[in-house]
């Protein structure tokens, strides 16, 4: 113990072995089947599930999802939470399209980033140095966010076309929607990131022991900072894209945004308690969500039941991850038998 508390931070580091099964392999292969169950269900209720067209369509549709996931898996890793995303998003849509007519569309896109990290960067400051709970301060940036976007739209939908602009949502990479290009360049340098830098390496260490990894002199607060930061830029690069998709930006897009995000990571593998977690589960955990809401729309359910069932999935997340933490005690249910 005492030579971990001695090191310095580079050694300490590099000799972390991260633990980035999330789960376990066991997990990973009863996604996939969970997954492939889901896949074959609505295949067999939707005549049009399988076609080209509505498979292209789900993986634009998720990819709004995952391209935030990637960095929350990231911040929960750490130890983090971010309620704030589905905010951040829509204020990032609102300022692309009440400043684009005044300096330009690409200006604008430009203001829209940073409007959009810059809740990053608060929650950051809230958690990190002013020592705020992280549900309690991005709930309170959420409400903040959300209230600037209705504000400079006086709570109005705004029109946000640009031809150019519009191939960031519709356009194509090598026969690819860009959306999913941009998503699975994300997961890619997020994979590289934590498995292969310092900082991803760190992140498993300062979100499984927070105090142990202070006192081994690695600058907590830093990462998190960071975490943070790269957390509402995530948000605010899905905005740009789900703003250009649609051709409008809206002060309540995104609403319960947050909630997706955070089943999807943590279906994946990612624990709520931090320093375990897999960008893999994550991927599987976006696709799961993002094929039961596109079935449900084939099958014509209300958004009312859409909802129920996403509570209930971030539920069963939930679930999962206490029990793999040990917290259930199932010797309870056989006293009670």
């Amino acid at each position: 113990m005492s030579k971990l508390f001695n090191a310095t931070p580079s050694r300490t580091v590099e000799q972390v072995k991260p633990d980035v099964s999330g789960g376990g392999w066991r997990d990973m292969v009863g996604l996939l089947v969970f997954y492939a169950a889901i896949f074959v269900f609505f295949a067999f209720l939707s005549p049009f599930f399988l076609s080209v067209e509505n498979l292209i369509n789900l993986l634009v549709a998720a990819s709004t999802l995952g391209i935030v996931a990637v960095f929350m898996t990231m911040l929960m890793i750490g130890g983090g939470l971010d309620l704030s995303v589905g905010a951040a998003l829509a204020l990032t849509g609102m300022v692309i399209a009440v400043t684009m007519n005044q300096i330009g569309i690409w200006p604008a896109v430009v203001l829209g980033l940073v409007s959009g990290t810059l809740v990053g960067v608060a929650n950051a400051l809230l958690v990190t140095w002013a020592g705020i709970n992280a549900v309690i301060a991005t709930l309170g940036t959420l409400y903040v966010a959300r209230g600037l976007a209705l504000v400079i739209s006086d709570g109005l939908t705004k029109p946000v076309f640009d031809e150019r602009f519009a191939l960031l949502g519709s356009g194509t990479v090598l026969g690819m929607p860009v959306p999913v290009v941009v998503a699975l360049l994300l997961f890619a340098i997020g994979f590289v990131v934590m498995n292969y830098t310092t900082y991803g390496r760190a992140l498993f260490m300062v979100g499984g022991n927070a105090e142990a990894s202070f006192l081994a002199a690695l600058p907590v607060k830093r990462y998190r900072f960071v975490a943070y930061t790269l957390s509402g830029f995530s948000a605010a690069l899905a905005g740009v894209i789900l703003t250009a998709r649609l051709y409008a930006a809206a002060p309540q897009a995104a609403t319960g945004l947050e909630f997706s995000v955070i089943a999807a990571v943590v279906l994946g593998g990612t624990s709520l308690a931090g320093g375990k977690g897999t960008l893999l589960g994550t991927a599987l955990g976006v696709l799961i969500l993002g094929t039961l809401n596109n079935g449900m729309t084939l099958l014509s359910l209300s958004s009312d039941y859409q909802q129920i069932v996403q509570g209930l999935v971030l539920a069963l997340a939930v679930a999962i991850d206490q029990i793999r933490l040990g917290n259930v005690d199932f010797a309870v249910f056989r006293r009670h038998k």
